[in-house]
Order: C-alpha cells, then structure tokens, then sequence
C-alpha cells in the first residue's frame, strides 16, 4: 500500500469511542490499534479472517485514501474537527500528534508525522495545533423542561460519585472498563457461569467454551483528564453523534446532569479544572494558515470533516493493491507512510482481506450484517447466533432497578438471534434512534440510540438474513390465524381469561400490574412483534429463546386450558393476540381488576411511610410522608420544596400502583395546607431585590434524593449552588412538624457575608404570634429557632409579605416548626 505523499489522517484526535476512567481504573496498555471485534473474536479466530481483516480495513479508515467499492469496508472516518479548539486542551493536542500511540495506547489513529524528517516534526505539531485550536464554536444551548430543568452552567455541578454510579449502572462498563472496588450486588450465577468456574483451561477448551470463560477486553481509555475540560466532556457525552458522526460512540440518553456527574467522574484526575478558553491560546495567523496547509497536505481532511476543507489525498486503489500487501502502512520498514502501529495478526487479517478481491465475490447479506454489528460493537451486549454478549465478568454491572431476581434473562440485553423474524422494521428502527418505549423499566442499563444511518443499514440486514430461513416471517395476522369462526369480542374476551392463567404473573397491561410485578409491558406487542414469530414462541418458548423463564402453555402442543375455546391452541392464540391488540378497549385481566378494588388506602402505624406519587400542588415527582399520629406532608422533587402538609388520613397508593391515568392522589386527611413556592435559599445583594424563580439562571439546585434513617425518616438531598442541603421534617409535639435543615458549604467556595437568606413564609398578610412565629393568610405558621431571630426580616413584594431570615457564613443549621 505505497504512496508518496499520504499520510492517513489525524484519525482520532479522536476517533476513538471511548472515555476513560480515573487513571488508578486505567485498563491495560495496548501497542495496536484496538478494534473491539478483533480484540474479541480476531484474534482468537472465532471470525473468519477475511471478515477479521476487513473490518481492521474499515475501522482504521483506509478506504478513506484508498478507494474501493466494497461496501464493508466503507471507512469510519474520524471526528468533526470544526469546533476541535473548543473541545480539546492544546497540550493534548501536542502531545497527541507528537506521538499518538504513546498519549493514548491502543489508538487507531496513526503517527501521520513519522515520514517527516525528526527535526521538522515539532515544527508541524506547533503549526497543526496552531490551527486546530483555532477552530472554534460555542457550545450548543441545552433548554430545559419542567420534569428536566437544566441547571445554570450545568457542567460546573458534576457529583463525580454519582457519576461513578451511573458509570458502572447505564451501560459505558459494557464496553469500557469498571472500577474494581465498585460494589455490585451480588447475584445468583447462571448454570453456565456457575460451570465455568469449576472448569480447568483445558476443559474449557475440549467443551468449546473458552469463548464464554475469556476475559472480554475493555475498550481502552485515553488521558481524558488532560483531553478535556468538563464542559467539553459534558456535551459530548449528551450527544457524542455531533462530534462523531460514525455512531461508534452511542447516545446513552443522559439528562444534562447525569453528563455532567460522569464527567466529573471521569475527570477525577483533572487536578486543575481549566476552563475551555484556557485550552485554546492565541497563535499567529502565519502558524495557522501553515497549520492548514498541513491539515490539507497530509490528508487529513480524507477522514475529518472541517468547514470549507476538502479532501486531497488519492492513493492507491484498493483492487490495486492486491499484489503489493507487504508494501506502504502495512510495511515496518517503509517510511514514506503513516506508522498505524499493526502487529503480526492485524498484518495477516488485511492482507488476507486485500487478497482475496481478486476472487471478486459480492458481499452477501450475513456478512454485511455481521460486519455492521462488530463496527458498532453490538456484541458487547447482545448475543447473536452463539457469538458476543455481555462477557462473564461484567454481568455483575448489569443489575435490575430494585435489584429484583429475575434471572439473566430479566437482567442482561435481548438476545439477537433471529430477531429480524421476531420484530417489525419500524420497531427496531424506532428502537435504534431511540424513538421507541422503554420496556425493561426494571434494568438499570440503557439501550442507547445511534444515528439514523446506523438504522438505514442495520433493519434491512436483520430482516433479511433472518426472513430468509423461513417463507412464514412476513405472514399477516389473517394469513397466521386464519378465520376462527369466533367474533372479535369473544375472542378478546377468551384472550383476556387467558392471561389470568399466567401472564398477569409477570408482565404489565398498559401500565397496569399486579403488586410487584416488573415485566414487559404486553400493550402494543402486536405493533412490535411479528404474528408468526407470536404464535411460535407461545407454542414452544424454548424453541425461539434458549433458556426463557416463559413457560409454555402448549406443551406437546396441547393447551393447558381445555375449557377455554375447547381447548383449541390456534383458537387460543388467536384469542390472546386479538386481545392484547387493545388492551384498552378489551379492558384489564380479572385478577388486575380484583387488585385495584381492593383496599390501597396506606396507614403509618409504627413508621412513616414514604411514597413517590403524582400530587395535586405537590407535582409530577411528588415524595409523601405520613407519619403515625397523623401528620404528613408531601414534597416536590421537581420544584425541590416541602409543597403540603396535612394533618389525618394519609394517601390511597391505588392510583400510584395502577391506575396510571387516574387522576392525581391527594390526601385523604383535612387542614391541608400549602407552603410558599420557589427555592428555600436565595443570595440577595439588597432587601430591594426580588426572590428568585427556579427558572432564574442565578438558582443553581438540583435534587439528589432521599436517606431514611433508623426510624424510616426521610432526609431529602439536595444542592443549592455551592452548598449541600439535607432537608428532614418530622413530627414533634402535639400537632406540629419540624424542619431540620443541614447545610455544609464547599470548603473550596468562600461563604458569601450577608448575602444569603432563607425565606421560611409567604403570604397576603404575616401576623406574628405569641410563640415568635409568623402566621400567613392560609393558616399556616412557621417559627424559627431562637438564635436565628436576630436580623429577620419581614418585607412586602409585589402584594406579598416574605418572612426572611439571614443564613450566616458560619451557620450549619436551620430549625423551623411548622402548625396549621
């Protein structure tokens, strides 16, 4: 592959898909480019070798200069580079280009400067840097919701354990490398890993299960400490498609604060935090315009995307270079190309790929396929016809919310194997681009969502390589189930008695479950599934799904239910698809309708009862408290506010349990009461300025959660600028509630002096009382503790009176009492 004047690419000042963890978590240092399908099946020939070698051709971007008409080898191209002064730090920069391997071991971009003289080197870092670093663009604004508010500089706020926590929870440890101390739950081995453990090597390797016993590598992790600042890392990880359009790095379908948390994580060993401008330093347009000249010259732009830059490398074409594979990149001795850093085995798989196009055979559809899923590193988590999944040792990560035990099957992604016969086209294109429902609600883990290319050309090759074993894939409903002789309504109707018999044991109907069940949601199943795949898999689960907990209720296909539809297994699956085409108008099973009438009212006794819920005044995200005694209150976790108290019965958790559109549950009690809206804390520079709003870019606050202690009280979480807040309110005498407010500052953030204040009431008129509290036009009173009395404040806004109270910098704690 000799050319005289290429130079592939700054392949990757970032082509790479990954993000690394703290530097102590660093996985092992690779000398060759890592391609995670090679890594995993190449080299241990669990791939054919041609297949191997082609996707080292595609992943290292070679046809980006060598032309080909072979559609898996189409290259991967590396980052936009439009905005690379705004994203990366100029030192990495340096140090990247200077020597790539060596900044970030297992890159696949290679030392495009090694064909230079070595004294000349420096000079074209500096000169490419230069230009580089004057790309520039601002960051993307990210407007917030009313569910997702989008904190003020969001990327400053990042929780690096929390982001630990999402790290090792959504999905990024299925293909990059978890932190050893991180403690997972444990879970009952499966049959086959339990197996695996008792085996010796040699074992494994007569029962042709060392596939299943290796160690899975993780794809590697470069400097991201020195490569980012955290509000580059932030929006990259919420959408990483605007920087990479090659979809090798997946959407994880983060809110803005679940980005910034794994940041932080991630930039654990970023001791100094620079801001973005201070990555990016003035240059001399000379050295820029050089810089470009270089970009273009040495044919960057081929993999590269930069406004107003073409490509201007041609070499080689790939059908040409069938009798010259010891030649140009893939020569160790050739310095008139770029040095990739292949070894042995990577040599022997392209050469043999480059080989064989002189038998010019088309790529057929399986192989197409099977390429497109190592490119985008589908195995890591889904098992497709015996090859990939998730690896032994990183099943411990993938856990349900709950940590409910439903098997590897309840816990772990889908198995792929025929799933272009089981599921519409338009399903699983919904599915990649993320358009579609969330049916595992109880797995942690994320499925992510890819461009819309990766969809174009996946969906296709799923149904065709699938629909070509059998001629009944594509079958209609009607041709499936043919006439029954039966009407709709009877059918629906034997369909909903069926589900009685076991499926209400495990799965939902439009949101609608029994107590404690977590399965997938059967609404809309019709418009997901195909027929023909339904009625199989019902009458031999087994069959279709190696190990599923689904039981059959066919066995030898015999219906287990001979006194519905006489017994008739066609009729009865027939029945059951007809009903659960709509849920809603078939009504619910029996058993779910017998739950619902029942009693749901819930009574605290001996401990307080804590329940999410959807609230009249207290919203969306609501947390109810009721206490034995007979006191409650409920607080919004959107608006981050204790929103109502009441005194008497508690809540009815029917609603909140199962009835989703019901409407919303309010308390059962009397004398409720409202507390004043908008955040408990404010800095105010005058009494002459007004109270924030949450919407005001100055209000920084986001919630982080609850913590019950001994007694089952909750302690809500939460941040307000620089300072961490646990909110606790309880019971204390006779027909009060009192509020405990912690505050602990920074100790990198210097306390404001008498600029922070608490306002603790709100309302038409304040009357004080004979207890030293203030009483407001609802009936509701608030009194504060006696050492914060001194330098109250009570002021009139806007047709309000505000109880405000100053919060100086040595106070750690706030006491409020609270009687209606």
């Amino acid at each position: 592959m000799r050319h005289s004047s290429l130079y592939l690419p700054l392949l990757l000042i970032l082509c790479s898909t990954t993000l690394r963890m703290p530097q102590a978590l660093a996985a092992e240092t690779l000398a060759r480019p890592f391609i995670a399908g090679f890594e995993r099946f190449g080299l241990h020939e669990e791939i054919d070798e041609e297949l191997a070698g082609g996707l080292l051709i595609s992943e290292l971007s070679c046809a980006a200069c060598h032309a080909t008409d072979n559609p898996l080898w189409s290259p991967k191209g590396g980052p936009r580079l439009d905005a690379a002064g705004s994203r990366l730090q100029r030192d990495y920069l340096s140090r990247y280009l200077s020597n790539p391997n060596g900044t970030k071991p297992g890159t696949t971009m290679p030392d495009v400067l090694a064909t230079l003289p070595e004294a000349q080197r420096p000079m074209a870092v500096d000169a490419l840097v230069a230009y580089l670093s004057s790309l520039q663009q601002a960051f993307p604004e990210i407007k917030g919701t009313g569910a997702n508010p989008v904190p003020y500089r969001f990327w400053e706020h990042g929780d690096a354990e929390n982001g630990k926590q999402l790290y090792h929870k959504v999905g990024c440890v299925a293909c990059h490398e978890a932190d050893p101390d991180f403690e997972t739950t444990e879970t009952k081995p499966s049959p086959l890993d339990a197996m695996l453990e008792q085996l010796a090597p040699e074992e494994l390797e007569d029962l042709g299960l060392s596939a299943a016993a290796r160690r899975v590598p993780s794809v590697p992790h470069g400097d991201l400490a020195g490569k980012y600042t955290p509000i580059s890392l932030t929006h990259f990880l919420l959408n990483p498609e605007a920087a990479r359009p090659a979809g090798r790095m997946p959407k994880m379908k983060l809110l803005v604060v679940e980005a910034a948390d794994i940041a932080a994580y991630l930039l654990a060993d970023q001791a100094l935090q620079p801001s973005a401008e201070s990555s990016t330093a003035n240059a001399d347009q000379p050295l820029i315009d050089q810089g470009r000249q270089l970009f273009v010259s040495l044919g960057c732009a081929n993999c590269h995307s930069v406004g107003g830059v073409k490509p201007s490398v041609a070499a080689t074409p790939m059908a040409n270079l069938v009798s010259r594979t010891a030649e140009g990149c893939l020569s160790k001795t050739d310095r008139q190309s770029p040095r990739f850093g292949i070894d042995t085995t990577q040599i022997d798989a392209i050469t043999t790929a480059i080989s064989a196009l002189s038998d010019a055979q088309p790529a057929t559809a399986e192989s197409q396929l099977m390429t497109t899923m190592l490119q985008m590193n589908c195995y890591a988590c889904h098992q497709r016809d015996d090859l990939g999944g998730v690896g032994r040792y990183r099943k411990a990560y993938f856990e349900t919310v709950g940590h409910v035990d439903l098997g590897d099957e309840g816990r772990l992604p889908p198995q792929l194997s025929n799933v272009g016969r089981k599921l519409h086209t338009t399903w699983m294109t919904k599915v990649l681009q993320g358009n579609g429902a969330d049916l595992r609600p109880h797995m942690q883990i994320r499925m992510p969502t890819f461009p819309s290319g990766v969809a174009k050309s996946l969906v296709p090759l799923l149904k065709n390589v699938d629909s070509a074993s059998s001629e009944l894939t594509t079958r209609s409903a009607d041709q499936v189930f043919g006439k029954t002789k039966v009407s709709e309504k009877d059918l629906a109707e034997a369909g909903r008695q069926l589900m009685d018999v076991g499926c209400v044991q495990c799965h939902q109907f439009a949101s609608d479950t029994l107590p404690g069940i977590v399965g997938i949601d059967l609404n809309g199943i019709t418009g997901r599934i195909r027929p023909q795949w339904f009625h199989d898999f019902l009458l031999n689960p087994g069959s279709l799904k190696k190990q599923t907990r689904m039981p059959t209720f066919f066995p030898d296909g015999v219906s287990t239910n001979p006194e519905i539809l006489d017994g008739d297994p066609e009729r009865q699956i027939a029945a059951i698809w007809t009903y659960l085409s709509n849920i809603p108008k078939h009504g619910l099973p029996e058993k779910i309708k017998e739950a619902r009438a029942q009693d749901y009212e819930l009574s605290p006794v001996e401990r307080p009862i804590v329940l999410r819920t959807f609230m009249p005044k207290a919203g969306q995200h609501a947390i109810a408290v009721g206490f034995p005694g007979g006191l409650n209150y409920a607080f919004d976790a959107e608006k981050i506010r204790p929103a109502l108290l009441w005194r008497g019965r508690f809540l009815d958790a029917q609603g909140t349990w199962f009835v989703r559109s019901a409407p919303p549950a309010a308390p059962l009690g009397d004398a409720v009461v409202e507390l004043p809206d908008g955040p408990l804390l404010a800095e105010l520079q005058d009494l002459k300025q007004s109270w924030p709003t949450l919407d005001d870019d100055a209000t920084n606050i986001r919630f982080g959660g609850y913590r019950l202690d001994s007694q089952g009280v909750p302690s809500m979480l939460y941040e307000w600028n620089s300072i961490a807040v646990e909110d606790r309110i309880a019971p204390e005498g006779p027909g009060q509630l009192k509020r405990t407010i912690r505050l602990t500052r920074k100790a990198a953030e210097p306390a404001a002096a008498d600029t922070l204040w608490a306002r603790v009431n709100l309302g038409k008129t304040l009357t004080k009382t004979k207890q030293g509290g203030f009483l407001n036009d609802r009936g509701l009173e608030v009194q504060t503790s006696e050492p914060l009395r001194s330098g109250t404040q009570l002021r009139s806004w806007k047709e309000q009176q505000e109880y405000l109270v100053p919060i100086a910098a040595e106070t750690q704690e706030l006491e409020l009492w609270y009687r209606w």
